[in-house]
């Protein structure tokens, strides 16, 4: 069947790492996705040494190996020639060294690292291939470091636009977050390295994290908060898993039969080890019996905790036998011997911080960046008859690589918005630079900066009026002005939820007031979750959202700002108008109190938009270019489908703008005729193009029909419903350019 797409040209091109050359290419690219990320299943290969060693231990050595023996590392067994377990925080890059006893800096001076760009940088590529790349460069670092186990990536749904740890997540869809963790996870194992994918499961709120009782239906379970897992378990395969802190159904996680048992080792096949996250452990018998193989974290001497004298008194008080231990002894071997950590003569040995680790961050970093507003074409600069231009903010100069509640990264390198500038600008252009507004925190009738705390900082909105003085001076004065705004590491962080969307630090008056005195004035948005932006789009004719982009966040960004790089992010998650527009708030389920039941269902992040026909900000997947396309000729290879054929979608996309540009096609599918509910549209397929100026690309998605299946209840299985489906394309989940119709039998 064919379908002419509405030809439509926009300011809105995302750009490819893999150029598709023609259709004989993309036929082949089509046939081989599934393998483009080759994972290695965990060997059972070493059973016979794996029985042996177990022979020989202790009860008490055994014990060793199932909790930890300091901050980021269990016991090994030195007589047998098991070593212990490292391990090292890396949603941002590799952690520094910290003390054995206490989360105070070792003091090392060899553990300076990349600052890679945060999770939400990596979903706005929208390229796996990029994903890739960061897990295969971090997992390098891991090594190079001596590690063994990754604590990364953390895949959990995007549920609220506040969570503080949103810029640690990919996305808010469950579709593109499998398709990003997956060559995640194969990229750090590459390098005999055990990616540590985290928090499962349905760990998606700060706020109460260490208690709340998690409630959703199976559905929404399996639909929404699982594939990701699903994925990592069974197309990554995934070497090791974190326990998350909540509880789900009323058993706390790490100690949960369903999920760690049921779902993850008997459905799923998952043959690695689960990790407590630090001090989620609660019990001893329960925790082990449940599926739970190593504790991590507990605040006391290693020798109390649940799974280490209180075992070992078990086993001998017949609580739980010796067996039952040595299965978890058995997995933990497993995984030692599958990262070359027992006889692993030619284990990589990895390179950390090296200029190609850089340019890692720099390519993700690039391709990260969400143009939102170009209204009168002030980008890219044009630098012609500018002489001086003001910068203006304190994010113009804030560094995140350390930061916030949580693990950063101690680096040599961070290119800064403001150093980015001066790098890539020409040296008679002048840069009047004011700080704006001031990062203060209030506590206790304090002005100065806080610690970040379980509790969301309070922030001091008020501006400073001799920075603000200096902001309008400079912005009168200069040709143009650049203002740098938004969140930092420490204002969004791990171990609490921002309060409301507004920006901090009374940024908003700021930014009207430099746009009432200069009109040419330019604003970025630095951040890794959605602000309140309504007035600020309204008022300003060029926006930009960047992220806590890494070691070469600077540059990158200097580099789209000049138009040496055509920007190519696309959100990740929706932008609402208003708070009470999100699902988790409309429907008063976030943030609970000792429990929460998640009301809305199935219908998380644009999916609730689109089916409630609630008007978004920015709508997921939305992101311009500085060039226009043009798409045309959709048509699929057949007109009707069964079960276990893949469906290909063709199309054509030209780059009608005179500059090269990148665009995501992004593939929605609906099923109006349904028995059961569904969203309006659901993301089941997209591609990354590069498109040079005047050229045409012909391009094929691929979507297997299973993914189009639904998960029933009361057979516990996924279903393909017959009929009639509507695939709609287009960039961004609000801006659907065509349309085509199949049939599944």
């Amino acid at each position: 069947m064919r379908v002419n797409l509405i030809v439509f040209s926009l300011a809105t091109l995302i750009l490819c790492n893999t150029s598709c050359k023609d259709a004989t290419k993309l036929t082949k690219d089509v046939k081989t996705e599934k393998t483009l990320f080759p994972s290695k299943e965990i060997s059972l290969d070493n059973e016979t040494k794996i029985d042996a060693l177990i022979a020989e231990m202790t009860l008490e050595e055994k014990a060793g190996m199932l909790h930890g023996s300091s901050k980021f590392a269990t016991e090994g067994v030195e007589r047998l020639g098991i070593p212990k377990m490292n391990m090292t925080d890396g949603p941002l890059g590799i952690r520094e060294e910290i003390s054995k006893d206490s989360w105070a800096p070792a003091g090392w001076d060899n553990d300076f690292a990349t600052y890679y760009p945060a999770a939400g940088s990596v979903a706005a590529t929208w390229n796996p291939e990029l994903s890739y790349k960061f897990g295969n460069s971090v997992g390098q670092e891991a090594r190079a470091r001596d590690k063994d186990v990754l604590l990364s990536p953390a895949i959990n749904i995007i549920r609220t636009p506040l969570g503080g740890r949103t810029y640690e997540y990919f996305t808010e869809d469950p579709f593109l977050n499998k398709k990003l963790a997956v060559p995640f996870i194969v990229g750090i194992q590459d390098n005999d390295v055990m990616a540590c994918v985290k928090h499962f499961a349905v760990n998606n709120q700060e706020t109460n994290r260490d208690f709340v009782d998690v409630n959703t239906d199976e559905r929404t379970l399996r639909e929404i908060y699982l594939p990701a897992f699903k994925a990592s378990v069974q197309e990554a395969n995934a070497y090791s898993v974190m326990g998350a802190y909540n509880k789900f159904r009323g058993d706390f996680l790490c100690e949960n039969d369903y999920m760690q048992n049921k779902i993850l080792r008997d459905e799923w096949g998952f043959k690695g080890i689960v990790i407590s996250d630090w001090s989620a452990v609660h019990s001893t018998v329960k925790t082990l019996v449940n599926g739970l193989d190593i504790e991590m974290g507990t605040r006391k001497p290693a020798n109390e905790f649940f799974l280490a004298d209180k075992l070992i008194a078990a086993v001998k008080d017949g609580e739980i036998s010796e067996e039952e231990i040595d299965k978890h002894i058995r997995r933990i071997l497993r995984v030692l011997f599958q990262v070359k950590a027992i006889d692993g003569t030619d284990r990589t040995e990895g390179s950390l911080a090296t200029e190609e680790h850089y340019k890692d961050a720099y390519d993700i970093a690039e391709e990260s960046i969400v143009l939102l507003k170009n209204e009168k074409n002030l980008l890219p600069l044009q630098l012609e008859g500018i002489n001086s231009i003001a910068v203006i903010g304190n994010n113009a100069t804030k560094k995140n690589a350390l930061g916030g509640y949580g693990a950063g990264v101690k680096t040599k390198r961070e290119v800064t918005p403001l150093d980015g500038l001066k790098n890539r600008l020409p040296e008679n252009i002048k840069i009047n630079y004011a700080e704006g507004y001031l990062e203060r925190y209030s506590k206790n009738d304090n002005d100065q900066k806080i610690e970040v705390t379980l509790n969301t900082p309070t922030t001091i909105t008020e501006l400073d009026p001799e920075k603000l003085k200096e902001a309008l001076e400079a912005a009168k004065k200069s040709d143009l002005a650049i203002i740098f705004a938004g969140s930092n590491r420490d204002y969004e962080t791990e171990a609490s939820d921002r309060k409301d969307l507004s920006l901090p630090f009374g940024q908003e008056e700021l930014i009207q007031k430099v746009l009432a005195v200069n009109p040419n004035t330019i604003v970025v948005m630095i951040g890794g979750a959605p602000f309140d932006l309504n007035t600020i789009k309204e008022k300003s004719s060029s926006l930009i959202w960047s992220w806590f982009n890494g070691s070469e966040g600077g540059n990158a960004l200097a580099d789209v700002i000049l138009g040496k790089v055509n920007p190519s992010g696309k959100l990740p998650w929706t932008m609402p108008k208003r708070i009470e527009d999100s699902p988790a708030h409309a429907t008063n389920s976030f943030p609970g109190d000792e429990s929460v039941t998640y009301e809305e269902g199935i219908m998380v992040g644009y999916r609730w938009f689109d089916t409630k026909n609630i008007e978004p900000l920015y709508p997921f997947g939305f992101g311009l270019s500085y060039t226009d396309f043009m798409f045309s000729n959709i048509s699929t290879n057949k007109e009707s489908y069964s079960e276990d054929e893949d469906i290909q979608i063709h199309f054509t996309i030209k780059n009608i703008g005179d500059r090269d540009g990148k665009e995501v096609a992004q593939v929605y599918v609906s099923h109006p005729g349904s028995s059961i509910e569904k969203a309006a549209k659901e993301l089941k397929g997209f591609k990354k193009v590069f498109i040079k100026s005047g050229a045409t690309q012909n391009a094929i998605i691929s979507i297997p029909v299973k993914e189009l299946a639904y998960y029933q209840v009361s057979t516990k299985k996924w279903v393909v419903e017959k009929g009639t489906y509507i695939l709609k394309i287009g960039n961004s989940s609000r801006n659907i350019l065509g349309e085509v119709s199949i049939k599944i039998n």
